[in-house]
């Protein structure tokens, strides 16, 4: 008993004793064990995290460095769910997102994806050329407002830069395609090639997918501003600090329970001067309402300008950061939509050309069908004569001149009948 209290679990060789005959039996089972599966090297168990991932680190002062954080910190130091990482996960393609939770904001705007709190912004560390400019741009304008104070919370200065980015490289992707499907446009508006063709089709799908990139933010704009709740909630600053006024207010008012029986042991321990003693708890009674009325009355003043002014000044201030952008994205996606309807007003043109080319065809068909009906009528009338019988008419020789001159004035004038049938149809004008 006492050998099997000291060791509660079997040791390694008597385990691998006991798995001895299923070992026998089946010997692969002992590599299998390990196995993940074919063709899926990087596919990790359920419940295993991710490695550690390298993210870029900006703080308040503008100082940024390069550190390497697992999933899981990141989720416990954010206070953030694993589906709000996988919008940052650059394996994963997602729509543009923002999203505002407790104490981060996750924004996931074309390249640019961070995760941004009241005093510093985790970025995704990447070599495109967008996430190098927005971490240098960050850090300089930071860097630069230590020596002139601004009003706006350091995690809207964040995400204005994100914003600012996204809707830049919207707008720049936009005008470049516009510089490059005008002249093809005019071109195939001139000469319809098959050339030509192919380009616009090419163009035409790139520009409805940069429609739908440029829709995606503009939708996820608009409803951050139609949501008053969620614009407050991306308030981190000032859900920060009554936060700390919150637990300055529980500290004093614990203070304030632990210190009332000390003033009783005080006063009945030093029966010394009755009168100091009791100016001196009467005092100390007096300074403790004041401070406890004074945290009180931060704590509800903190209240109360979180859900008055708050929802006042401060979203009003967020909505008209976003409404800034907002007219930004609109004015791009107006520039989509503009050369949309450019390129359908082309082929518009395109198929009233063809169309026009295919009438023309049907004209010159319906005029030589019926050139080929009097065509067949005069050979239907040589034919006839042409058979192997007797008959007077030809045995004078001018009485054949007549007759091929007569069918082929029949013929003329039987085509000026159709023509003007045709034009009394208005078939076509002559």
């Amino acid at each position: 008993m006492e050998q099997e209290s000291r060791n509660p679990f079997l040791q390694p060789n008597i385990i691998e004793s006991a798995n001895g005959y299923s070992s026998r039996i089946n010997p692969d089972k002992r590599g299998r064990q390990n196995f993940i599966g074919p063709g899926f090297p990087g596919l990790k168990k359920r419940g295993h995290t991710l490695g550690n991932r390298s993210w870029i680190k900006i703080e308040q002062n503008g100082n940024s460095r390069v550190v390497e954080l697992d999933k899981a910190t990141v989720m416990r130091h954010c206070s953030l769910p694993a589906r709000d990482l996988r919008l940052l996960d650059p394996l994963f393609i997602y729509p543009s997102t923002i999203l505002g939770r407790e104490k981060a904001i996750v924004v996931s705007l074309e390249q640019i994806r961070c995760i941004i709190t009241a005093d510093e912004v985790f970025l995704m560390n990447s070599l495109d050329g967008s996430v190098v400019q927005y971490k240098s741009e960050l850090c300089k304008r930071l860097q630069r407002e230590k020596y002139h104070s601004d009003d706006l919370a350091f995690e809207f200065k964040a995400l204005e830069l994100a914003l600012e980015f996204a809707c830049l490289t919207l707008d720049t992707q936009v005008k470049e395609l516009e510089m490059e499907i005008h002249p093809v446009l005019d071109e195939l508006a001139k000469s319809i090639s098959t050339l030509n063709l192919e380009r616009v089709r090419r163009f035409k799908g790139h520009l409805l997918a940069l429609t739908q990139r440029v829709q995606k933010v503009y939708d996820e704009i608009e409803h951050l501003m139609n949501d008053d709740g969620d614009m407050a909630e991306m308030y981190l600053t000032e859900k920060k600090q009554r936060n700390l006024c919150n637990d300055l207010y529980d500290q004093v008012q614990g203070n304030d329970d632990t210190s009332g029986p000390e003033v009783g042991l005080g006063s009945k321990s030093a029966p010394v001067s009755p009168v100091g003693s009791a100016v001196g708890s009467a005092s100390g009674a007096h300074k403790l309402q004041r401070a406890f009325s004074n945290v009180s009355a931060h704590k509800h003043g903190s209240l109360l300008g979180s859900s008055v002014t708050g929802e006042t000044e401060n979203i009003d201030q967020l909505e008209m950061l976003l409404e800034a952008y907002f007219v930004g994205i609109d004015n791009t996606l107006n520039k989509l939509l503009s050369l949309k309807e450019y390129i359908d007003d082309t082929e518009d043109l395109i198929n009233i050309k063809l169309g026009n080319v295919q009438n023309k065809l049907i004209k010159f068909e319906l005029l030589l069908t019926a050139a080929t009906f009097l065509a067949t009528v005069f050979a239907v009338v040589t034919a006839v004569f042409g058979m192997n019988f007797e008959d007077e008419v030809f045995d004078e020789p001018n009485r054949f001149h007549w007759v091929v001159s007569t069918s082929a004035v029949l013929c003329g004038v039987l085509y000026i009948c159709f023509l003007l049938y045709f034009k009394h149809k208005k078939v076509f004008p002559l």
